[in-house]
């Protein structure tokens, strides 16, 4: 699928009434998909059979077959995460961005790991013991990171007018796009060391590969920086114009104007995001480890990226 065609297809299944669809329902698409034997292109031809694959992407794992919890499936992602965003972005005080950072990274780092790659088990209770050590301490670092700024201007009472532009409407953008993207990186850092399986077109399981397991983690975490740093930089720009074209003459509506901004920045930035790379990654056969490739003739292999 092209970029486009993802976009047109993410916007669809991003829908927050697909919330609302019961466990009994989403089985029997399921199993309407698999009757039918469809390919993602094959059920556009058809109304009903795409219906039934949007709310099958929106709600069921790939990997696992599972039906993922309400909460950290795609169309609740946005819900969620943008009062987050925009209660982060209005503190003034180091400890409150602390909290809200915290707890936004918190959110985003079990969306990840639940909608990450299924392949790495976590049956071992050493492998839950590393993806918790790994959440906390990715979550806790960037809530540090995002806050680290006004701690240092309140503490040194920096209250010169460049200073307070650069803390709060130029760094905030970039921390929390390297942020987030370090986040994804250390949650679902198990991909890459232990590997994720590799099929070939047929959907036959090759192998499982630890440089697929990079690209597929790699690829989320640059989506997930653009994603945010673009949420936290393009309201201030467009704010910006706002103010100097006077477009708002009332002060107090700067807040609601601004929230509308920033909840529509998200909402387009959201399936550009999930769109920048497919869901189903593409390897090439030059790029795999040589124990996977003596197994087989096939030149391009996939895998779930995860999102």
């Amino acid at each position: 699928q092209s970029f486009f065609q993802r976009f047109l297809l993410w916007a669809d299944a991003l829908d927050p009434l697909l919330l609302l669809k019961s466990s009994n329902e989403i089985k029997r698409t399921r199993l309407l998909i698999q009757t039918n034997e469809k390919t993602q292109s094959e059920p556009i031809q058809n109304n009903q059979t795409r219906q039934a694959f949007l709310l099958s992407l929106s709600s069921v794992h790939p990997d696992t077959d599972k039906i993922i919890p309400v909460l950290f499936r795609p169309p609740a992602f946005m819900p969620i995460t943008l009062p987050l965003v925009v209660v982060s972005s209005v503190q003034n005080q180091a400890k409150h961005s602390f909290f809200w950072q915290f707890v936004f990274h918190t959110y985003t780092a079990a969306f990840t790991l639940i909608n990450g790659n299924g392949t790495p088990k976590a049956e071992e209770y050493s492998l839950y013991q590393k993806q918790i050590f790994l959440g906390l301490g990715a979550v806790s670092y960037s809530a540090i990171v995002g806050a680290l700024p006004l701690t240092f201007v309140n503490r040194y009472a920096l209250k010169s007018s460049l200073m307070q532009l650069v803390v709060k409407k130029l760094l905030p953008a970039p921390l929390l796009g390297l942020t987030s993207a370090f986040t994804v990186a250390m949650v679902r850092s198990p991909e890459f060391d232990n590997g994720i399986e590799v099929m070939d077109r047929n959907g036959k399981v090759i192998g499982v590969s630890k440089k697929a397991g990079e690209k597929a983690v790699m690829e989320t975490a640059l989506s997930r920086a653009v994603l945010f740093g673009t949420t936290f930089f393009l309201p201030e720009v467009l704010m910006y114009c706002v103010h100097r074209a006077r477009l708002v003459k009332n002060p107090r509506a700067f807040g609601p104007v601004r929230m509308f901004v920033t909840m529509s920045v998200l909402a387009g930035m959201l399936p550009v995001s999930f769109s920048m790379f497919p869901q189903c990654g593409e390897i090439n056969r030059a790029d795999l480890e040589p124990e996977i490739l003596s197994s087989t003739e096939e030149t391009e292999f996939f895998y779930n990226r995860g999102i």
